[in-house]
C-alpha cells in the first residue's frame, strides 16, 4: 500500500463546487424523481463503499430497507475523514456530506478509479433527504453528524469509542422531491447482485426490515462471487442452452487499462453484450465496447478463414452474425473516464478501444487453438446466423418494397391520427378487434392512433430473424410505427427517422391473458426496438378492473383491495346494496367509459416502461420467454403468492 493510501485523511478532500442547484434541479443529478432516481440514491452511497472496497480497504457492504422505507448502508471501511479541512475550516465529513464534488475520489492518492456520477455522491443524496444520519467508525473513535435537507443539525461530534472502522449511512428520501418513496427489494437486490459479480471478493447484502420470513427473521439476501464475471455470464445464461463447454474468459490489464471480459455462445437469436465501466453500466456502450466488436470479429473472421470453414459460404459474413447467440459481459476500470452525456452512459476514452481490442483478440486465439470443438460450434453458429440474417434481409425488403407500393404503406388495420407532429401523436396497440372497435370510437382522433393486434404475437424470443420479419401482426406494427431496420452491415441498427409516434401504448385486458400478450409485446420491443424504450416512447395503459354503482354514485378500481375499500367507503356504514361490475375484457366497456379510465389524457395513469438495469431485464425475458422450463416454473413458485389472481 503506498504511503499516500496509508495517510488518507482531512487534507486527500478536495472541493470543486457548492450544492446549491440539487435540490431546484435534481433531475439533472440522478436522472428522474420517480422510481429510477429513488433507488439511484442508495445507489451513489453503495458506490462510495465499493471505492473503498477498490482501492483495497472495505470486504463487506450490507444494506438495510428499514421500516419506515429509510434506508441503512454500512461498510467496514477506513471511514471518511473528520479531522478540519484545512481550505473549508470544518470537518472533512462535513465537506463530503455537504458540497457537491467534494471527495477522496478527486484526490488520485485516494482511490485509482471510482464510480458514481460525476462524483456528486453522498452530498447529492444528503440535500434530496429530508433527514440524513452518517456514523464513522475511525481511529478508536466513533463520531456522527446528522443533516436535515443537506443543512447539518450540529458540527461532527465524537460519540464513542470503538475497534470497528467504516462508515454508517441512514438517509430518508425527501417526500417533498419524490414522486414515490417506496423501496423495491427487488430493484436493489438486482444492483447489489451485479456489483457482487463485478466485483469479485467483496460481500454485499441486503435486508428488508418491512418484511419478515416464516422463520421470523427479517427477508434478506447476500452476494458473493469468486469467480467475477464468469459466473456474471453463466448467470445471465441459466435459462438459455449453451453450445460450449464452459466459459471464455480474461481478467488482466493492457496498455495501463484493467479489462475483465466473459462471453458464451448460446442457442438463441439474440446478442447480449452488457459493458461497465468502474461498475457504471454503460447501456450506450462506447469505446470499450468498439473495442469488444473490432477483436471479436477480427479474431474470429481470421481463425475461421485459415480453418476453412467459409469455403461453402456463398455470402458476406457480418459483424453481426459472429455476435448472435453471444452472451457477454465487458468490465473495464479507467481512472479518469470521459463520459458522453450527463448520465454516464457512453464511454468516450479512446485509449481504451484498442486496449480492450487487443485484450479480446489474445484471449479468443489462445482459446480457438486450444478448444478446436468449442471453435468448430462457434464458427458453425456464426454461418448459421448469417444464412438467417440473408433470409431476415429478403424479408424485410419485401416488407419495405410492399410499402412504396402500395403508397401510404400504413396498414388496413391503423385507424390513424390526423396529427402530423410525432411529438404529439400517440398510438394504442391494442388486444383483439371487438377492444380496437371500442378504442377507435372512445379516442381523440386529432392525436390518437388504434391498431388492433390480432390474438397473442410471435414470441420473439424463441424465433429465427426471419420469422419475426414474415410475422404479419409485427410487420404491421413496423409500418404504423415508421420505423425499419436496416438490411446492411449495421443490420440491427434501428432507423427512427420516421418514427410517428412518440407515445406508444400497449393496451390489453386487465387479465391473465392480456398480461401475457402485454408481455410478448415488451419483449418484441426489448429485442427489436429498444431505442423507443430507452427515449421513453413506450408505454403501459392501466384499465380498471371493476366498476362500482350505487345510485348515480360510480367508481372505478383497480385491484381487488381498492374494490373492497372503495365499497366500505360508500356503504359509510350502512347495508346498501352496490352494484360491482368486473371488466373482463376492453371490450365490455362502452367507447365513453374506456376514453374516462385509459384514453383520456386529463385523467388516465399510463406507466412508462424504462429499462434501469439491463441485464437483469435480458435475464428476466430469457427466463420467462425462452426454452427452459424449470427457470421459470420456479419463478412461478417463488412469486405466485405475490401475485394477484383474480377468479
Amino acid at each position: 500500500m503506498s504511503e499516500e493510501n496509508k495517510n488518507y485523511s482531512a487534507d486527500n478532500i478536495q472541493v470543486l463546487e457548492g450544492l446549491e442547484a440539487v435540490r431546484k434541479r435534481p433531475a439533472m443529478y440522478i436522472g428522474d424523481v420517480g422510481i429510477k432516481g429513488l433507488h439511484h440514491l442508495v445507489y451513489e452511497v453503495v458506490d462510495n463503499s465499493i471505492d473503498e472496497a477498490l482501492a483495497g480497504h472495505c470486504t463487506h457492504i450490507d444494506c438495510f430497507i428499514n421500516e419506515n422505507n429509510s434506508i441503512t448502508v454500512k461498510d467496514n471501511g477506513r471511514g471518511i475523514p473528520v479531522g478540519i479541512h484545512e481550505k473549508e475550516g470544518k470537518s472533512a465529513l462535513e465537506v463530503v456530506m455537504t458540497v457537491l464534488h467534494a471527495g477522496g475520489k478527486f484526490d488520485k492518492g485516494s482511490y485509482k478509479v471510482s464510480g458514481g456520477l460525476h462524483g456528486v455522491g453522498v452530498s447529492c443524496v444528503n440535500a434530496l433527504s429530508s433527514n440524513l444520519d452518517v456514523k464513522v467508525y475511525r481511529d478508536g473513535k466513533i463520531y456522527q453528524q446528522e443533516y436535515s435537507i443537506g443543512v447539518p443539525k450540529y458540527d461532527v461530534k465524537e460519540i464513542g469509542s470503538s475497534t470497528d472502522t467504516g462508515t454508517h449511512v441512514t438517509f430518508k428520501p425527501d417526500s417533498n422531491i419524490f414522486e414515490d418513496t417506496v423501496y423495491h427489494f427487488d430493484i436493489l437486490v438486482a444492483r447489489l447482485r451485479e456489483l457482487a459479480f463485478l466485483n469479485k471478493g467483496i460481500n454485499l447484502s441486503i435486508t428488508d426490515k418491512r418484511r419478515k420470513e416464516d422463520s421470523g427473521a427479517f427477508v434478506k439476501e447476500s452476494f458473493y462471487s469468486e469467480g467475477g464475471l464468469k459466473e456474471f455470464v453463466t448467470f445471465l445464461d441459466a435459462t438459455r442452452d449453451s453450445i460450449m463447454d464452459g466459459v471464455i474468459h480474461i481478467d488482466g490489464e493492457k496498455d495501463g487499462v484493467p479489462v475483465e471480459v466473459a462471453m458464451v455462445y448460446n442457442n438463441s437469436y439474440t446478442e447480449n453484450i452488457h459493458s461497465y465501466v468502474n461498475n457504471i453500466n454503460t447501456h450506450e456502450g462506447g469505446t470499450h465496447l468498439s473495442g469488444f466488436r473490432r477483436g471479436l470479429t477480427r479474431t474470429l473472421k481470421k481463425y475461421a478463414d485459415e480453418s476453412g470453414l467459409l469455403k461453402k459460404v456463398k455470402f458476406e459474413i457480418s459483424g453481426d452474425d459472429f455476435r448472435e447467440g453471444l452472451t457477454a459481459v465487458i468490465s473495464v476500470k479507467v481512472m479518469e473516464p470521459q463520459f458522453e452525456g450527463q448520465t454516464k452512459t457512453k464511454l468516450g476514452n479512446k485509449e481504451v478501444t484498442s486496449a480492450v481490442s487487443q485484450s479480446v483478440s489474445d484471449m479468443l486465439t489462445y482459446y480457438l487453438e486450444e478448444n478446436p470443438d468449442q471453435a468448430k460450434r462457434i464458427v458453425q453458429k456464426v454461418i448459421l446466423a448469417a444464412t438467417a440474417r440473408n433470409a431476415a434481409n429478403r424479408a424485410r425488403e419485401m416488407v419495405q418494397r410492399k410499402s412504396v407500393l402500395t403508397g401510404s404503406g400504413l396498414p388496413g388495420k391503423l385507424s390513424d391520427c390526423s396529427e402530423k407532429d410525432p411529438t404529439k401523436c400517440e398510438i394504442f396497440l391494442v388486444e383483439g378487434d371487438s377492444a380496437g372497435g371500442t378504442a377507435k370510437q372512445g379516442r381523440d382522433r386529432h392525436f390518437q392512433a388504434i391498431l388492433p393486434l390480432r390474438g397473442k404475437i410471435l414470441n420473439v424470443e424463441k424465433a429465427m430473424q426471419h420469422k419475426v420479419f414474415e410475422n404479419e401482426e409485427i410487420k404491421n406494427m413496423f409500418k404504423a410505427l415508421g420505423v425499419s431496420i436496416g438490411t446492411d452491415e449495421d443490420s440491427r441498427e434501428l432507423n427512427l427517422q420516421n418514427l410517428r409516434y412518440h407515445k406508444i401504448v400497449i393496451m390489453t385486458d386487465a387479465d391473465i391473458d392480456g398480461s401475457h400478450i402485454a408481455t410478448l409485446l415488451l419483449t418484441f420491443f426489448f429485442r427489436f426496438l429498444k431505442p423507443l424504450i430507452e427515449k421513453g416512447y413506450v408505454y403501459i395503459a392501466t384499465p380498471p378492473l371493476f366498476l362500482l354503482k350505487k345510485g348515480k354514485d360510480q367508481r372505478y378500481c383497480w385491484d381487488i383491495n381498492q374494490r373492497d375499500m372503495m365499497i366500505n367507503e360508500m356503504k359509510g356504514g350502512k347495508d346498501v346494496n352496490i352494484a360491482i361490475q368486473r371488466y373482463k375484457g376492453l371490450g365490455e366497456m362502452n367507447a365513453s367509459q374506456l376514453w374516462d379510465t385509459t384514453l383520456n389524457p386529463e385523467q388516465r395513469t399510463l406507466k412508462q416502461v424504462t429499462v434501469d438495469n439491463a441485464a437483469e431485464a435480458d435475464r428476466v425475458f430469457s427466463m420467462l420467454m425462452g426454452d427452459e422450463v424449470p427457470p421459470r416454473r420456479e419463478f412461478i413458485e417463488a412469486n405466485a403468492k405475490y401475485a394477484n389472481i383474480d377468479a
